[in-house]
C-alpha cells in the first residue's frame, strides 16, 4: 500500500509566540522587545498567522491593537502549544527534576523552607527555583506561565480565572501586635495574663497607629477586608513591602502592626511582642495553591503536591 504524505501545518512557534506577546502587551513594538526581535519581523509574523488562519486577531486602533473576538480561543490554544514545546525542549530537564515555585513573602519566608527540605528528602536531584514576592506578583508570574505551582496568601485575582485553577490549601490567622511594653497600651485595654495578650476595642484601636503591608500583599487584602473595613478612620501611618521591616518597626514602638502568627511567633514566645485581641473582629484567611491549566504537571509537580497537601 503507497502511504500518502501528510501535510505539515504551515504555522510557526514563532508566530504564535509572537501572537501571544502582542496579545499580552498589546502592540507590535513592546512585544519586539520582549521577544528581541525587530518591529518589522513582529509585524510580518502576525500578518502571516492572520494570512494561515484566515482571521482577524486584532483590531488596530492607532498605534495600539485590540484582540478581536477571534483572538481568545486562539491565544489559549497557543499559549498550551508554546508550553509543551517547552516542555519537549526541556524534555531531560524535567525528568531530572525541575520545578519553579512560586509563594507570597510569608509563606516563601516562614513555611515553603520545611516543605523544600522534605522534598529534597525524597528527591535529592532536585532541580528547583523559587520566587517570593506579594501574592498578585505571583499570580501574574503563573498567568505568564513562568511558575509551575504557587503559594499565596490572599484570594487569587487572575486577569483570566478560566487559565488558573486554585486550590484552598491551609488556614492562618493575622495578629495584631505591640512590644511587649509599648506605650501605645498603657492605660488602654484590657490584659490578660494567663494568654499575655491586650483586649481592645474597635474604636481603641482605631486611635492606635498601624503598620501594614503594601496593596497587593495577601496579608493587605485580608486587613482591608477583615479589619480595615471596620476602622474608616485608623490611623495607617505606614504601609511596608516587608513583613521583617513592620516587625522590627514595631518592636521599636513606632506602632501597632498586624501580620501572620508565623511571623512573629518566635517574639510571642520570647515575650518580646505581645498579642492584641481586637473584640469582635476575626482575622483567619485561606491561603491557595494556585497553577496554569496549561502548565505541564511533571513527576515532581506531583511529588511536591503530595508533601504540601498531606503536611
Amino acid at each position: 500500500m503507497i502511504k500518502t504524505a501528510q501535510t505539515l501545518p504551515k504555522i510557526t512557534l514563532k508566530q504564535l509566540a509572537v501572537f501571544v506577546s502582542i496579545y499580552q502587551t498589546g502592540s507590535t513594538s513592546q512585544a519586539s522587545e520582549v521577544l528581541h526581535l525587530s518591529q518589522s519581523a513582529v509585524s510580518s509574523a502576525l500578518s502571516e498567522l492572520e494570512s494561515r488562519l484566515q482571521m482577524p486577531l486584532f483590531e488596530r486602533v492607532g498605534r495600539r491593537l485590540n484582540p478581536h473576538a477571534n483572538a481568545r480561543p486562539v491565544y489559549v490554544q497557543a499559549q498550551a502549544i508554546l508550553e509543551q514545546s517547552l516542555t519537549l525542549e526541556h524534555y531531560h530537564k524535567h525528568q531530572a527534576g525541575q520545578i519553579h515555585i512560586g509563594a507570597s513573602t510569608t509563606i516563601g519566608n516562614y513555611v515553603l523552607p520545611p516543605l523544600l527540605a522534605k522534598l529534597y528528602e525524597t528527591l535529592p536531584d532536585a532541580n528547583v527555583d523559587v520566587y517570593i514576592a506579594n501574592t498578585q506578583e505571583v499570580v501574574n508570574e503563573v498567568e505568564q506561565l513562568n511558575i509551575d505551582i504557587a503559594l499565596v496568601e490572599g484570594m487569587p485575582r487572575p486577569n483570566d480565572s478560566k487559565v488558573i485553577e486554585q486550590r484552598a490549601w491551609r488556614t492562618d490567622t493575622l495578629m495584631v501586635f505591640a512590644k511587649n511594653d509599648s506605650k501605645w497600651l498603657q492605660d488602654l485595654g484590657i490584659y490578660d495574663k494567663d494568654n499575655n495578650c491586650y483586649e481592645l476595642t474597635v474604636a481603641q484601636l482605631a486611635s492606635l497607629p498601624l503598620l501594614v503591608r503594601e496593596t497587593g500583599s495577601g496579608t493587605r487584602q485580608i486587613i482591608d477586608e477583615q479589619l480595615l473595613q471596620h476602622l474608616p478612620h485608623a490611623d495607617v501611618i505606614m504601609a511596608i513591602q516587608q513583613s521583617e521591616a513592620i516587625k522590627h518597626m514595631v518592636s521599636a514602638d513606632i506602632g501597632l502592626g498586624c501580620l501572620s502568627q508565623h511571623v512573629i511567633q518566635t517574639e510571642l514566645v520570647a515575650n518580646e511582642l505581645v498579642q492584641v485581641k481586637v473584640v469582635g473582629i476575626d482575622l483567619s484567611r485561606t491561603w491557595w495553591l494556585v497553577w496554569h491549566k496549561a502548565r505541564h504537571q511533571s513527576p515532581i509537580w506531583q511529588s511536591f503536591i503530595d508533601i504540601i497537601t498531606v503536611d
